[in-house]
């Protein structure tokens, strides 16, 4: 059985590991450069950074609380808690990143202060393009390896996967690099023109794009929360590999839904080969069950017989 999201809880921590030295360190820079500076630009993105630092400590609690074994008070296991602390990081981007920035480019938009030494806030913008550029791109090197496993584009993998750490650090990396690329030319333009609107508008834009990035994550986890199932791909490989059992004749009803990151939850009806007792059938349907969970992407498999008048499912081709 192929599955999604193969990456391991070791892969995922490693990412946002490097992920959060690479924001301290870039939240510490752009910090001491707004207060030399007086750039509201760069004031934005301080705290852009100081929330992606916040938010990557979330992710680490999600990645270790995630990957606990199942137990009688979580059947499911704890999977799902990966959706439930990425979603208080994307509400941290919201409150601490969008609704700061946006508010401090609308007060310096009415009271302007002189910003002072562009050299050292260009020198800094400089600096944290290389180490989130550098943090974005082992989130990009994981995504991209998913994309190639799912026969999908590196963006929408990223996107969509149930891989919950890796979606979080692919998008605030992504919107660190455009944010720096707006923060740059807020103020260059303050600098050239000598109006501080332009780095207020930088400012203001910062918040806006971290909000987009807020907005598109927390709709993510909910919807993993709420119960995602797995795509087309993935539903096809269970069911073919279900099928090729020698015990199983046909499958009628096939439900996967994802219970943690590359963790499934199989119900499925089948029809097994020839008329054993009910109790043979029964030792059967455990067995197949025993096997699909050995498989580490299956969380829990439960299995019932097929009414005989059900139509069965044919997997797709290709």
């Amino acid at each position: 059985m192929s599955a999604q999201d193969g990456r391991t809880a070791t892969d995922r921590s490693v990412t946002v590991v490097v992920a959060l030295g690479a924001n301290l360190l870039v939240a510490l820079a752009k910090t001491v450069a707004s207060v030399i500076t007086g750039s509201a630009s760069m004031v934005a993105e301080a705290a852009h950074s100081w929330a992606d630092f916040g938010n990557e400590i979330f992710l680490l609690v999600a990645d270790r609380r995630s990957v606990k074994k199942r137990d009688d008070p979580h059947p499911l296991g704890y999977g799902r808690e990966a959706y439930v602390w990425s979603m208080i990081a994307a509400f941290g981007i919201f409150t601490a990143g969008a609704v700061v920035s946006i508010a401090h480019g609308a007060q310096e938009l009415f009271s302007p202060e002189d910003a002072t030494n562009f050299p050292i806030a260009y020198v800094v913008l400089a600096v944290s393009f290389v180490l989130e550029g550098f943090s974005f791109a082992q989130a990009f090197r994981q995504a991209s390896a998913g994309g190639r496993d799912r026969g999908t584009s590196t963006g929408h993998y990223a996107l969509t996967s149930s891989n919950a750490t890796l979606r979080a650090v692919f998008a605030e990396d992504a919107a660190a690099l455009i944010g720096l690329a707006i923060a740059f030319l807020g103020i260059l333009m303050h600098q050239l023109t000598g109006l501080a609107v332009f780095d207020s508008l930088g400012s203001i834009l910062v918040g806006v794009l971290l909000g987009i990035v807020a907005i598109v994550l927390i709709d993510r986890n909910r919807r993993f929360l709420v119960g995602e199932a797995p795509d087309a791909r993935l539903r096809n490989d269970v069911l073919i590999g279900m099928l090729e059992r020698p015990e199983i004749d046909r499958v009628t009803y096939l439900h996967l839904e994802f219970v943690g990151p590359g963790r499934v939850f199989v119900v499925a009806a089948v029809d097994i080969v020839g008329n054993d007792t009910e109790t043979h059938v029964a030792v059967a349907l455990r067995r197949v069950e025993i096997d699909l969970e050995l498989n580490d992407h299956v969380e829990e498999a439960v299995l019932t017989l097929s009414v005989p008048d059900e139509p069965s499912l044919i997997p797709a081709q290709g």
